[in-house]
């Protein structure tokens, strides 16, 4: 498993390790209503709340054995979302992406091109053999972009997924290292 400062770049965006000086520019993702809609992690109460979230992922950096990359999307060289790849057991060679991109920037073709390049990452350099991701039924955005980047529907898990609006269903994709193509 690599261990290593991750930088990586597109012909538009950056995606960067986060710093604690990316607070303010995470707690206003965090707290639009309309990135909100479809994620667990809720509306934080407060800077204290999601510097405490940063603290964590930032943490990550430092690992042994890393397990966890959550990365800056940065567009024209502002910060404008959030891209992760959690990895499973290493025997497994899996891992899940899972994106989150300013409500402002939508409609850009940023999180297809982020996401892209995080598959990319995953299968080229962490050498993974196949990488998830799961979404509510109703986000038809996130839909979109998963089957964009060429990820294959596995199916559909019943009420697994926590919403402020009660449990949601989740479609369930992937795709596999032989199937990803870097263009």
């Amino acid at each position: 498993m690599i261990t290593y400062k991750v930088k990586l770049r597109t012909s538009r965006l950056t995606l960067r390790e986060l710093s604690l000086n990316d607070l303010e520019e995470v707690h206003e993702l965090h707290s639009l209503p309309e990135t909100d809609e479809y994620n667990t992690l809720g509306i934080p109460k407060n800077q204290q709340e999601t510097l405490s979230i940063l603290k964590q992922w930032v943490g990550f950096q430092k690992q042994d054995n890393r397990k966890n990359y959550t990365l800056a999307v940065e567009y024209n060289h502002r910060f404008v979302g959030l891209i992760g790849l959690h990895l499973g057991a290493y025997k497994m060679r899996n891992g899940e992406v899972w994106y989150k991109i300013h409500s402002d920037y939508w409609g850009n073709g940023i999180a297809p091109e982020a996401v892209h390049e995080m598959l990319r990452f995953g299968f080229e350099e962490l050498e993974l053999h196949r990488i998830e991701a799961g979404c509510a039924v109703d986000n038809h955005r996130s839909v979109k972009v998963l089957e964009k980047v060429g990820m294959i529907s596995e199916g559909r898990k019943r009420k697994s997924l926590p919403l402020k609006n009660g449990w949601s269903d989740t479609l369930e994709y992937a795709i596999l290292e032989d199937e990803f193509e870097d263009n």
